[in-house]
């Protein structure tokens, strides 16, 4: 049976908010998802995984460092993570404050991993983001990611 994770780095409780309600939303749909921060996952954890979903804070543009170090250290195996599903979400501190920029990071590495990434022509097209707090768009969002990610693992990988 397909399962999936969703990892995340949060400072302030904001990229954690919205990592719980993806999770919750996969869960809802059902696919079996397991929510940690990135501090209690391994790179080598990633392969018992079909879908895997990374949510990061914005730093300058980009995702935070110990997302990027779980990201770079898949390098040696990532021919492994081939055919998995993923997907991304970053909050910032302001409107323009490189939330896509750092969802496009995620994805790229992703992509280039043979990770299978879906858009979504509604709403937040790659990924959900939040300027501070999530509120009820951001929370929205952040739950039909969860279920589009749940219906395409289940339609994919059974």
């Amino acid at each position: 049976m397909a399962n999936g994770i969703v990892i995340y780095y949060s400072r302030t409780g904001n990229t954690k908010e919205m990592a719980e309600i993806i999770s919750g939303a996969m869960n809802d749909a059902g696919l079996q998802t397991d929510c940690k921060p990135v501090s209690d996952v391994k790179a080598n954890d990633l392969t018992g995984y079909d879908a895997i979903v990374v949510g990061s804070p914005t730093y300058y543009g980009n995702m935070a460092a110990p997302i990027k170090e779980l990201i770079d250290e898949t390098v040696t195996f990532h021919s492994k993570l081939d055919g998995k599903i993923g997907a991304a979400f970053s909050s910032a501190a302001n409107i323009g404050g490189g939330n896509e920029t750092t969802i496009m990071g995620i994805i790229g590495a992703m992509l280039i991993a043979g990770m299978v990434v879906q858009g979504d022509p509604k709403g937040d097209h790659y990924g959900p983001v939040s300027v501070g707090k999530p509120d009820d768009r951001v929370r929205q969002q952040c739950e039909r990611r969860g279920r589009r990610i749940a219906e395409l693992t289940k339609k994919v990988l059974g």
